[in-house]
């Protein structure tokens, strides 16, 4: 089975808690805090493994979760380091966080890496807290939550020539003709379900990966039959062959065809039609198909669709006409044409261009008020929920450390700014204590 989207969950591994310990040895007086720092957690990470041609594993293993860096330990012994969680995916993989809509990379070759969620940072021991003031502390952070994430998985195929057009008007057929693939070819539409490459070699020594991809019908950059799943897949490619079956033996205009298929490009991607397109005037052995011919170059001689009026070339997959000429002529525009950036990339460009002022309005909000329906107050916000995460619970002193960060981020006067009295009570996550004056 072919599968090109996916979701899966991934989870980094937290990092390791920061010990509280002293140092007690004979003959060692006023030892001091001994207490490690944990071991960082261990991060997530797609890896393109050639191999590999579809994402039909995930359709059975979703869950992906890295393990947590070790605890630290006495005598300022850090905490074991958690190694790095290896997911291996095709080529050709886009990752998008499926919560937010950010892109995070494209995987297109082989060993090339992407780290999609980070492992925590381990805990500090107490050994970092001493001062003179304080000497011995009982102070220790929790190791540091790891990243946890929603992935969308999509696999668009690596061709540098795609074979678009209404179903049944011959794209199958070219592809077994021109190349050793054997796609599946019968007498109705949609007999190409899933994209199928070959290898075109040509007799100078030039070679390119055709794809012959699902067929479009109208409406389909709204998801009308096989939809995004053909469209997503064109995105790659850098030469456009326009397969029109100009026998008309299905009824259809072939002039309306190439408006038709043109539109729903545009419809997805506007930039689409950048690229070269070839129009491939098929099964011209059969009757009529001259005379439609005739009347097609005729129309496309007052058609705007495209910047650069494209070739037209005749051919015939069964009697072979024309096949030669029309690789020929591909190779020599794949020569001069360059790759064009995806959809997932540009995207991805302009999340790059606005990070900066988005993570500059956001790192002013450092926390959020509200009031649940019992009357407690409720404190969010992702850095005052990682504060608490970090917070060692079990040492009194960790406790005063982190209410002294939340009077230093202003919690307590947002508090009575927004009305809270002595003895309300106040919850971050599952966690509640009193408001005090």
């Amino acid at each position: 089975m072919f599968v090109d989207q996916v979701k899966i969950n991934v989870k980094a591994g937290d990092g390791g808690d920061g010990m509280v310990a002293f140092r007690r040895e004979k003959y060692v007086p006023n030892g001091g805090p001994a207490g490690g720092d944990g071991g960082k957690g261990g991060s997530v990470v797609l890896k393109v493994d050639e191999g590999l041609h579809t994402l039909m594993d995930f359709r059975y293993h979703r869950h992906f979760k890295a393990k947590s860096g070790g605890k630290g330990m006495i005598k300022g012994m850090y905490g074991r380091g958690a190694k790095d969680l290896y997911i291996s995916v095709p080529e050709g993989t886009t990752v998008t966080d499926a919560e937010t809509g950010e892109v995070l990379g494209d995987l297109l070759h082989d060993g090339d890496e992407l780290t999609v969620a980070h492992g925590g940072r381990g805990g500090r021991g107490n050994i970092h807290f001493a001062s003179p003031r304080n000497p011995a502390p009982e102070i220790a952070e929790n190791g540091e939550p790891g990243v946890e994430r929603v992935l969308k998985l999509e696999l668009k195929v690596l061709a540098d020539v795609g074979l678009v057009g209404f179903p049944s008007v011959g794209k199958s057929t070219l592809l077994a003709a021109v190349t050793s693939a054997r796609p599946k070819i019968a007498e109705y539409h949609f007999t190409t379900l899933v994209p199928n490459l070959g290898m075109v070699r040509l007799d100078d020594g030039r070679d390119f990966v055709l794809a012959d991809l699902p067929g479009l019908i109208e409406g389909a950059s709204q998801g009308v039959g096989l939809g995004i799943q053909f469209l997503r897949h064109v995105e790659r490619t850098r030469v456009i062959l326009h397969v029109i079956d100009m026998s008309g033996t299905d009824g259809r205009d072939p002039y309306d065809d190439f408006l038709k298929i043109n539109q729903e490009l545009v419809n997805y991607d506007s930039t689409l039609l950048e690229r070269p397109q070839i129009i491939v005037a098929s099964k011209m052995d059969l009757t009529d198909a001259q005379e439609n011919l005739k009347k097609f170059k005729n129309m496309m001689q007052q058609d705007h669709t495209l910047e650069e009026t494209p070739g037209i070339m005749e051919v015939s997959s069964v009697t072979r006409t024309g096949l030669k000429q029309l690789l020929l002529k591909t190779a020599d525009i794949l020569d001069k044409t360059p790759v064009f950036p995806t959809l997932a990339e540009r995207t991805q460009l302009k999340q790059k261009e606005v990070a900066e002022y988005v993570y500059q309005e956001e790192s002013n909000k450092t926390f959020e008020i509200t009031r649940d329906s019992d009357a407690t107050w409720v404190l969010s916000g992702e850095k005052i929920e990682k504060l608490f995460k970090m917070t060692n619970l079990d040492h009194d002193e960790s406790v005063m450390r982190f209410a002294r960060q939340l009077r230093g981020m202003g919690v307590d006067d947002a508090l009575r700014q927004k009305g809270a009295q002595q003895g309300d009570l106040v919850r971050i996550g599952k966690f509640t204590f009193e408001f005090v004056e």
